[in-house]
This record gives structure tokens, sequence and C-alpha cells, in this order.
């Protein structure tokens, strides 16, 4: 973000001045408490997209009745993602499935869970089998799936490298040897996280 200053407004009070817009807005973690509602927070977060300070709005770590509030505060359609935890050891089938009955993109996060997928054996040996790398193979296994995938690195080589991942084809069966691998180990939740589907 640059230095520019802006005014911010106190949604549905004032007028202000738009310098920036940001291009995605999630609601992070759904509230446990009573207030905000989930369906307070999304009309504040359409609020502030109808008035261009984000071009779309999204929703994270949402279990499937959170997800069903958040779709009757402003509608599937203009959910642009449901961010959640998923890689071969947590595969979130069930919320994944009902985000997509609904039309809500998938954006999987920490999708190398931690860096343990590179020193799976099943993993490293389909990256093996294709010439390359065992996080190239987690990643393309989650492309496959549909998901957008953000994997972090702090190295520049590792993230040119994340890229070849878009070009590896896994094979029916080797997309059946992934999913085997799920044992529902979650690897983000604190104390505030949602009763997980």
């Amino acid at each position: 973000m640059s230095n520019t200053k802006m005014m911010m407004p106190k949604l549905g009070l004032g007028t202000f001045r738009l310098k920036e817009q940001v291009d995605l807005t999630l609601i992070h973690w759904p509230t446990r408490d009573a207030s905000p509602t989930i369906a307070d927070s999304m009309q504040a977060l359409y609020q502030a997209q109808q008035m261009g300070l984000t071009k779309a709005i999204g929703i994270s770590n949402f279990t499937i009745e959170q997800m069903k509030q958040a779709i009757d505060a402003v509608g599937a359609q203009n959910i642009a993602s449901q961010q959640i935890e998923i890689h071969p050891f947590l595969q979130n089938e069930k919320v994944a499935e009902f985000a997509a009955s609904q039309g809500i993109p998938v954006t999987a996060y920490m999708p190398l869970a931690y860096g343990k997928v590179l020193t799976d054996v099943v993993i490293t040996q389909i990256a093996q089998a294709h010439g390359v790398s065992a996080a190239q193979v987690a990643l393309a296994w989650s492309l496959q799936k549909g998901y957008t995938v953000i994997p972090s690195s702090t190295k520049r080589e590792n993230l040119a490298s994340n890229l070849d991942a878009l070009k590896i084809v896994l094979s029916d069966a080797e997309m059946k040897q992934i999913a085997e691998l799920e044992r529902n180990e979650r690897l983000v939740s604190p104390e505030f996280a949602p009763d997980w589907d």
C-alpha cells in the first residue's frame, strides 16, 4: 500500500474520497459471539464493496452453517471465495463441496502443510515419476481439484517453482493416491475457531 493518506468512511455515514481500492476483503475468522453477527459483518463488507472500497468480498474458515448465513446475508454470487485450510492431510471435502455447490470458489491455504508434504512417501514417489518436486505435486493436486492455491515462501526460487505446478497433470490413479492421505490433520485451529465440519 502506498503512503497515500486515505479518508476512511464509517459505513453508512458521511462522504469520503477514495484513493485506493482493495482487491479482496475477507472475514478471516467468523465470530463465535452473537455480535456482530455473520449477517451484520457480511452486509458491512457488501456495503464497502458497493462504496468502491473493495473489488470483491469473501469468507475464510467458515463452516457450512456459517456459509449458509453468509449466503443468506448477501447472496452466494457476491461471495468471491471461501478460503480454507486444504492440503493432502486435511482435504476439507464437505466444506469445499458445499462451497462449490453454491458457486463459491475455494481458495486452499496451507497447501503444503507447513512443508510436511515435502517428505511424504506417496507424494515424493509421484514427484519422482514426473521429474518434479513434492511441493509441485501437492499444488498440482489442489489445482486439479479446482481450487485456487496460496502457498507461502520466502525464497524467490520456490515462488517460481510453485508456478510450474500449473503444468503438471496428475493421473486419476495419482489423484486417488493423494486423496487416500486424508487424516483430518488440521494445522490451524485457534481457540476461537468454529466447531469444524
